[in-house]
């Protein structure tokens, strides 16, 4: 099985045009596999671009196609917006890549969503999405690092370290049920703890890998939910060791303030809660490896 999408999942592309990311994305997402089914742009509903039916709005591409993931690629003063309308249209799952959102739409928007629209989950901004190795891609991971048919679920802050964790694994023979980018700004949509969740209720999801880095308490509480609730093997990796206090590090949420949000404090709160953690993601891939060997 998979988390969150599978081969049933059918995507409208929001804010698709002949020159937009959404459509470039959007189209390797289709030569992937991934059921591409409608496009949204208010200025050319009723055309075709490159086999894709354009609406006018995420509803009518709703109605007219049953599409029930959405994705977002659009600029950063009109991603909370986009978000909001797929949920208002009934869309359960929304991926936005989006980056550099201001931080008070993502919290505007994201508490719309937990107060109107509890039915629809974001994930991101700012993240690379999600792929089900061999049954759905949405955003901009790349298929051909992925490998359908194996243990391992992935969850990562950090866009990078995800296709790096991929490719580790898919070297080693090991392939993945579902990697989920969750993104690294302040107000993800969906948090580690979600997808841990899920993977741990998913049978065909044996152990998991998670991928962290500086700032925010993400993590710790990460740790908290995995001593209480997880069952499953966990291989994890903290990015960030030696940054400095008060810089920003690549994600607007990876920033360490005074004491907190630091990588040894996430790294001991989590090996504490029973997690091999990793020095590297090297050391991670290897770790991951003994591990699924472990579970014959």
């Amino acid at each position: 099985m998979s988390i969150f999408v599978d081969e049933t999942t059918k995507v409208v592309i929001q804010g698709v045009s002949p020159t937009s990311q959404g459509l470039y994305h959007g189209l390797r997402n289709r030569a992937y596999g991934t059921q591409v089914v409608a496009g949204t742009n208010p200025k050319r509903g009723g055309e075709e671009i490159e086999g894709i039916p354009v609406f006018a709005t995420v509803a009518e591409a709703v109605e007219a196609t049953g599409a029930n993931a959405s994705f977002i690629s659009v600029p950063p003063p009109f991603a909370a917006d986009a978000v909001l309308e797929a949920a208002a249209a009934g869309v359960p799952f929304v991926v936005c890549i989006t980056e550099g959102i201001p931080a008070q739409d993502e919290a505007l928007a994201y508490n719309r969503l937990v107060r109107d629209f509890p039915g629809t989950r974001l994930l991101g901004p700012n993240c690379p999405g999600i792929i089900s190795p061999g049954k759905c891609n949405i955003g901009i991971t790349s298929g051909d690092i992925a490998l359908a048919g194996g243990p391992v679920g992935i969850v990562s802050r950090s866009g990078t370290l995800t296709y790096q964790a991929l490719h580790e694994l898919s070297q080693q023979g090991i392939g993945q049920t579902t990697c989920v980018g969750i993104g690294g700004d302040p107000v993800p949509g969906t948090s580690f703890i979600d997808c841990l969740r899920a993977f741990e209720d998913d049978p065909d999801t044996r152990a998991v890998m998670m991928i962290g880095e500086i700032g925010g308490s993400a993590e710790e509480e990460a740790a908290e939910f995995i001593a209480a609730s997880m069952t499953k093997p966990i291989v994890s990796y903290i990015a960030g060791v030696t940054a400095p206090p008060g810089r920003k590090m690549g994600h607007a949420g990876a920033i360490i303030s005074g004491s907190k949000g630091t990588a040894q404090a996430k790294m001991q709160a989590l090996a504490e809660a029973g997690v091999t953690v990793a020095q590297n993601p090297t050391e991670a891939g290897e770790a991951m490896v003994d591990v699924v060997r472990k579970l014959g």
